[in-house]
């Protein structure tokens, strides 16, 4: 018995076309480093001439393209027909289609977002209350990293549906500000310190020309749309020096922005709170009150 397992054995291990798959494994490899190089070295040649975005899916093409001329031939060189492997890969496809619909649709959508292009990788861009900044854009979905660092998938086909908000696809970028001052003040010299402080910033720019709106009569101020612009990549800092500097020049001037104030009241069928001032000597009787008994 034993020597009949072993007589198969070596049949099987001598039958084996070791010449073949040891061909067909040097070309899966082969084809592996070629295409891991042609990538790299069309993305160095195009990293000057198109966006960062079009090289990844540039050197993503060269990169399979070549592994797949090496695949097949390795295929071949190891005794498989490429015609019934192309049947069989067709069937398969069909049969992969309908178990995963909406992975097609993603595809699809992601074709949609390669051709149309509304954002690029590096972007910031808002979809519904995510908000973050492009590092991937694949053949499923897009990947985000949120300010807060943390790492997001989103569907294609979420971005072709969604309303998608892009914040860097200009290099500029207007910043407004909600601003209210009492009514007693004068708003025409309150525009022109806000003006002033634009032109002082050195994160504002000159053209487009900042400007102040009176934007309506609130219930306590005078409520100001102070706007201004700032290369995209200030946003930030601009937005925040720019409120530090208008309040410290409004209480330099004494300009008051008003506050909401909270009332007390207990009720219609309750009496009012009585409120009383006291003196100095009612405020001594009140904290010692058996002082001058003692006495």
């Amino acid at each position: 018995m034993i020597d009949a397992i072993q007589v198969t054995a070596t049949d099987l291990i001598n039958g084996i076309a070791w010449g073949q798959w040891l061909s067909a494994g040097f070309l899966l490899v082969l084809g592996i480093v070629l295409a891991g190089f042609v990538a790299r070295s069309t993305g160095r040649v195009l990293e000057k001439r198109t966006s960062r975005h079009h090289q990844v899916l540039i050197r993503r093409l060269f990169f399979y393209l070549v592994f797949l001329l090496f695949a097949m031939a390795a295929l071949r060189e190891a005794g498989f027909s490429l015609e019934v492997l192309l049947g069989a890969a067709g069937i398969l496809t069909v049969a992969i289609g309908f178990a995963s619909q909406t992975s097609a649709s993603n595809i699809i959508s992601g074709l949609f977002l390669v051709i149309e292009k509304p954002f690029e990788i590096g972007d910031v861009i808002d979809v519904d209350a995510t908000t973050g900044e492009v590092v991937a854009i694949d053949l499923l979905s897009v990947k985000l990293r949120t300010p807060d660092n943390l790492y997001v998938r989103i569907p294609n086909e979420t971005l072709i549906k969604t309303r998608v908000i892009n914040r860097s696809k200009f290099p500029i970028r207007r910043i407004d500000l909600a601003i209210g001052i009492a009514y007693a003040e004068d708003v025409e010299k309150v525009s022109t310190l806000l003006l002033d402080l634009a032109e002082q910033n050195p994160e504002s720019l000159e053209e487009p020309k900042p400007f102040v709106l009176v934007t309506g009569f609130g219930a306590s101020s005078v409520d100001l749309q102070f706007s201004f612009w700032v290369p995209k990549e200030k946003f930030f800092d601009g937005r925040g020096s720019m409120m530090v500097a208008i309040k410290k020049t409004l209480d330099k001037e004494g300009i008051e922005i008003p506050f909401p104030h909270t009332s007390v009241y207990a009720g219609s069928h309750s009496e009012p709170f009585r409120v009383q001032l006291l003196g100095p000597e009612q405020q001594k009787d009140k904290d010692f009150p058996d002082v001058d008994k003692h006495d």
